[in-house]
């Protein structure tokens, strides 16, 4: 009887001691399997700009870059990414460029001259305006600052449409600041508006990039 318990205790014991190795062994087998650092690769922000737009709905903390935007177009296009409900996903930043271009209207002999113009603007439907020193001592219509010449033509064009035939467009030698709208994390359905609407801004265009950490 004295035999059969020691039989037993040692199978028992053997027993555990074969489940307590396979287990470990298990679990390092599958853990290798799972986790392989030499084939993870981090990508560089210019690694991640080159996968392009389409792909950076299936990424996370990648950005998109969308403008650059004068304050005119800033407004606009801000107020149709509104029913996207992007909240604190969305964000903008302001960047300077050497040069640009200017729609402007002018001059006017005098700042009471301009400001009466502006006013008449605004009746026709024109929002974004200021009055701009010019030289020998007169003023001008500011309609804005854009960073190329096709979108500063565009927005003369859209000018013309509410009946202000007088503007001009003129590059400018001092640095220019735009506005770029920045968009945390998109999805696929965000790609596509985004891309959609690019399109109707001329001189905007779409770029991915790793997303800048808060400081």
């Amino acid at each position: 009887m004295r035999i059969v318990i020691i039989l037993l205790l040692l199978a028992n014991i053997t027993l555990y001691l074969f489940t307590r190795l396979d287990t470990g062994s298990g679990e390092a087998i599958l853990l290798q399997d799972q986790v392989q650092p030499d084939k993870i690769k981090l990508l560089t922000p210019q690694e991640v700009a080159a996968l392009g737009p389409g792909k950076v709905a299936a990424l996370a903390d990648v950005c998109v870059e969308w403008g650059p935007f004068s304050d005119p177009d800033r407004v606009r296009a801000s107020t149709e990414l509104e029913p996207l409900a992007l909240g604190r996903l969305m964000s903008q930043k302001r960047v300077d460029y050497d040069n640009g271009y200017w729609v402007n209207m002018g001059p006017f002999a005098s700042r009471a001259t301009a400001e009466n113009r502006v006013a008449e603007m605004r009746r026709q439907g024109v929002k974004e305006m200021s009055i701009a020193d010019a030289p020998k001592s007169q003023f001008a219509v500011s309609f804005g600052n854009f960073y190329s010449e096709a979108a500063a033509t565009a927005y003369a064009d859209q000018l013309a449409r509410l009946g202000i035939t007088l503007a001009k467009v003129e590059r400018r030698t001092q640095p220019v600041s735009q506005t770029l709208i920045v968009v945390r994390d998109p999805q696929q359905s965000v790609m596509s508006r985004l891309r959609d609407l690019s399109a109707q801004y001329p001189g905007t265009d779409l770029r991915t990039t790793a997303c800048e950490r808060a400081s």
